[in-house]
């Protein structure tokens, strides 16, 4: 559905809005967690820090962090940087001229699907993603700075997850 570059840009936007609290990530914290490649993932996320989707700070206690309520995060803003999600539908019997003067017999229902498809990602935010329910939770409570010991917790207990959930 998405290229790679835009799935491990909504990855880290999803991961980062599930661990709210802790006021930020350094990239290689992220990489790791995520098992994203760090250079690669450096790059993705200055890309979302320019856009306005995270907040980039230096420093000993800085990282990367929403910039905004997850709520408020769409995610178009996110995947859009790295794939065109909402002008992308190529026809789906892979013809070069389809379209509404010249469709194929499948036009009318793929373009269905690729205006719904363009619509969840004009429409979907973060908050929505990983709420249960599928509906943003009520806000989370201020965010206080935990010891470097803390926010670096999370992600080495991240690979053991994946050990796991890969031997099962």
């Amino acid at each position: 559905m998405l290229n790679q570059t835009a799935e491990y840009a909504l990855r880290t936007a999803v991961f980062l809005t599930e661990h709210a609290t802790v006021p930020s990530w350094r990239a290689a914290e992220l990489a790791e967690a995520l098992d994203i490649p760090a250079n690669y993932l450096s790059k993705i996320l200055h890309q979302l820090a320019r856009d306005g989707v995270l907040v980039s700070q230096r420093g000993k206690t800085g990282g990367f962090r929403l910039a905004r309520p997850a709520e408020r995060i769409r995610l178009v803003e996110v995947v859009g940087p790295f794939d065109e999600v909402e002008t992308r539908r190529g026809c789906l019997l892979g013809r070069s001229a389809c379209r509404d003067s010249a469709p194929c017999a499948a036009h009318a229902r793929w373009k269905a699907v690729g205006t719904a498809l363009a619509d969840f990602y004009r429409t979907t935010t973060l908050a929505s993603l990983v709420s249960p329910d599928g509906m943003p939770s009520s806000p989370e409570p201020p965010l206080r700075s935990p010891s470097a010991e803390t926010r670096a917790a999370p992600a080495r207990r991240a690979p053991q997850s994946r050990a796991r959930d890969r031997a099962r």
